[in-house]
C-alpha cells in the first residue's frame, strides 16, 4: 500500500451536494478497494490562474489515502470520466510529509501578543546624496572603450555578406 494524495479541481457551478458525491465516490472506491482514508480538505472556491472550459474559478479539495496502484488508476479513470471534475492531479506522498499542507497545520507564532499593538511611527533617517563628479562610472568607462568612435560626416561600415548566384537560366524557346 502506498500514501497518495489527490487536488481536485470541480466545477465551481455544481451544488455542495454534488462535490461531497464525487469526493464520497472516490472514498468508496478507496476503502473497496483495501485501502484506508486518511483526509479530505475543502480548500473551497478559488480563483484559477488561466481560464479552464471558459470558467475563471474552481472548488479545490485535497484528499490523502493509502491504496494499491490498481485502486488509484480506477479513481484517476473515474474522474477523468466526470464532467464536475476539471482537474485532478494524483500524486505520492513522501514519508515524512505533513498530514495537513504547512499553512493550515503551523502552529501560531510565540512571540505575537494576544492583543493588537498600537504601530510606532517611522522615523525618516536623512538620505545621504552621493557627490556628483564629473568622471564617469566604471561602466560607462567600459562602454565608451568598446564604442566605436564615428566623427561628423563619416559612416560606420560593416562588412556585409551578399550571396550572388552564378546561375543563369535559359529561356525556353
Amino acid at each position: 500500500m502506498t500514501k497518495y494524495e489527490i487536488l481536485l479541481l470541480l466545477d465551481p457551478e455544481i451544488d455542495d451536494g454534488r462535490q461531497a458525491e464525487i469526493v464520497g465516490r472516490v472514498r468508496e472506491q478507496v476503502e473497496t478497494g483495501g485501502g484506508s482514508w486518511d483526509l479530505h480538505d475543502a480548500w473551497g472556491r478559488r480563483r484559477l490562474a488561466y481560464e479552464i472550459g471558459h470558467k475563471t474559478d474552481g472548488s479545490y479539495h485535497l484528499l490523502h489515502f493509502t491504496s494499491d496502484a490498481a485502486t488509484l488508476d480506477e479513481i484517476s479513470r473515474v474522474l477523468r470520466i466526470d464532467d464536475a471534475v476539471m482537474r485532478h492531479m494524483a500524486t505520492r506522498r513522501l514519508e515524512g510529509s505533513p498530514a495537513r499542507p504547512v499553512a493550515l497545520a503551523a502552529p501560531a507564532r510565540q512571540d505575537e501578543p494576544d492583543e493588537p499593538v498600537q504601530d510606532e511611527p517611522v522615523q525618516d533617517e536623512p538620505v545621504q546624496d552621493e557627490p556628483v563628479t564629473d568622471e564617469p562610472t566604471q561602466a560607462e568607462a567600459a562602454e565608451d572603450a568598446d564604442a566605436e568612435e564615428v566623427e561628423d560626416g563619416e559612416v560606420d561600415e560593416q562588412p556585409v555578406e551578399v550571396a550572388i548566384s552564378t546561375e543563369v537560366e535559359e529561356e525556353e524557346e
